[in-house]
Order: C-alpha cells, then structure tokens, then sequence
C-alpha cells in the first residue's frame, strides 16, 4: 500500500512542490496549509502515515502541532521541513522519535532524501 503524507505548510508552492514529487514516488498526499486544519484532518483520518511540517505558520507553530498531533494519533511519523537555519529539534520532540535525519532544510534541491525518508517511516509504522 503506498504511503499517505499530509504536508502541512502555509506557501501553496511549496505544497505544490512537494506534492508533486510525491505523488510521482507513487505516495498519496493531503496538505493543510495551517496546524489547526493539520489537527482536523488527522482527528478525522487516521489513516495517515507520515506528516511533514513546516515551523513557522500561521496560528498553532509546528512545535505544538506535532505534539497534538502526537497526542491523537501516536503511530503518526514526522518530518520537520522549514526554512529556520536555526531550528533545533526540541527535547520532548525527540522522545517521540524525531531526530536529524527527519529535518530537511528548505529549499530542497534534491527530494528523493525526503521521499526515501517518507518511505521509511511509512514502513515502520504499526
């Protein structure tokens, strides 16, 4: 069964972008363009099996959406994806499993890091 990403990001070309490439690696992909429509969607589906997520949005931060989003669904795998040259993963944030090899730094001039990862993760989900 092919993955299902939620991308959540508040710049549609970067949503475009990346669904784009996704969809081409053949996974399914859903976008909230806000953490508060990301915690909407996942409380509706949790059929999804990676979210990556951008830092700096509009309303609830990536930060505390992970961590809701942690909260309803524990299965859920994350990316962090975000233009911050000084975002540092924080320590509860890393209790549930995200580390360096899950933080891709915008731009992306190379995807296939990124949708090898998805993949991954969407592997070692229970």
């Amino acid at each position: 069964m092919s993955p299902r990403v939620l991308v959540v990001d508040d710049e549609p070309f970067i949503v475009t972008g990346l669904r784009t490439f996704l969809e081409d690696e053949g996974m399914h992909v859903d976008s909230a363009g806000s953490g508060e429509e990301a915690v909407d969607i996942v409380r509706n589906d949790s059929g999804i099996d990676v979210c990556i997520m951008d830092m700096r949005l509009p309303g609830m931060n990536g930060d505390t959406t992970i961590r809701t989003l942690y909260e309803i669904c524990p299965d859920l795998r994350f990316i962090i994806h975000t233009g911050s040259a000084d975002y540092s993963i924080p320590d509860d944030l890393r209790a549930i499993g995200i580390d360096e090899r899950q933080l891709f730094a915008k731009p992306l001039l190379d995807m296939m890091p990124l949708a090898e990862t998805v993949a991954a993760l969407a592997g070692g989900r229970d």
